[in-house]
């Protein structure tokens, strides 16, 4: 994993004893078939990194975070009785779904704005916020689909909650809400059957991204590699920037997961 061979006694401390684990799990003893997990839940950067140098204002918007994903992700917590896993720092500072050869792992421009405190990392740099950030996130989701999987002799499934912006590039996104999705698609399609018969509704099937592009990066090598049936869900951001907008859509995903995850060939693995 770590890019260069940098001794771990080298690396800086990221994160200050006040500012707690890089991840945060809700119900987390909570058995049964979903695990929700929220890639791009926060927007805080740990005080040694002096917020890479932007402003608040920058850190706010959607380049620092998904808008409104924790927000459904908490909902959904709620409703579902699932477990979730969220990080709790910003993409900026390492993204935590992207493979760390990707070149957004730690982009220096996102959106046109330069990302000052990613400029230059040195490769002991780069590998703090692996081995403290990144890699924490990603054992504590193992660690909960073998823990479900053990109390309940049951595959979980897996889906990620995510949002994107009503325009990018001038483009303005005619989707409410997509589901991307890259080898395995027992969950999704089914999803997406269920999600459109509201008329009202336009969902992407791997739109406003497609995961095959390299944007699906945990639900890769936690669903597809274990062979876990999974989904990524894509809002868009004003929808659920409002407390009262991540629960209408967090009660509508609710709805649609239900009907979905009735399907026993869900929890089956191709080993199976």
């Amino acid at each position: 994993m770590a890019p260069d061979s940098a001794s771990p006694h080298t690396r800086p401390s990221l994160l200050a004893p006040d500012e707690g684990a890089p991840f945060e799990v809700l119900n987390g003893e909570a058995v049964g078939r979903l695990l929700l997990v929220c890639d791009h839940a926060a927007n805080r950067v740990p005080r040694a990194l002096d917020d890479l140098g932007l402003a608040h204002t920058d850190l706010l918007r959607h380049i620092g975070w998904d808008i409104g994903a924790a927000a459904v992700t908490r909902e959904l917590v709620v409703l579902t009785g699932a477990p979730a896993v969220m990080t709790r720092f910003s993409r900026l500072v390492v993204d935590c779904n992207r493979a760390l050869f990707h070149e957004s792992l730690m982009p220096t421009v996102s959106d046109r704005t330069e990302i000052p405190g990613n400029k230059g990392l040195g490769g002991h740099l780069r590998e703090a916020r692996i081995a403290q950030l990144f890699a924490p996130y990603h054992a504590e989701i193992d660690r909960q689909v073998d823990r479900l999987q053990a109390a309940s002799g049951v595959t979980p499934v897996i889906v990620s909650i995510h949002s994107f912006t009503p325009v990018m590039d001038g483009f303005e996104r005619p989707w409410e809400l997509g589901v991307l999705w890259n080898e395995d698609p027992r969950l999704p399609l089914p999803l997406l059957d269920i999600l459109r018969r509201d008329a009202a509704l336009t969902v992407g099937d791997n739109e406003p991204y497609t995961a095959r592009d390299g944007f699906g990066y945990t639900l890769d090598v936690h669903g597809d590699a274990r062979g876990l049936a999974n989904a990524l869900i894509e809002i868009r951001q004003d929808l659920i920037d409002t407390d009262q907008g991540a629960a209408k859509w967090a009660a509508r995903l609710a709805t649609a997961l239900a009907e979905a995850l009735d399907d026993p060939a869900l929890y089956r693995t191709p080993r199976d």
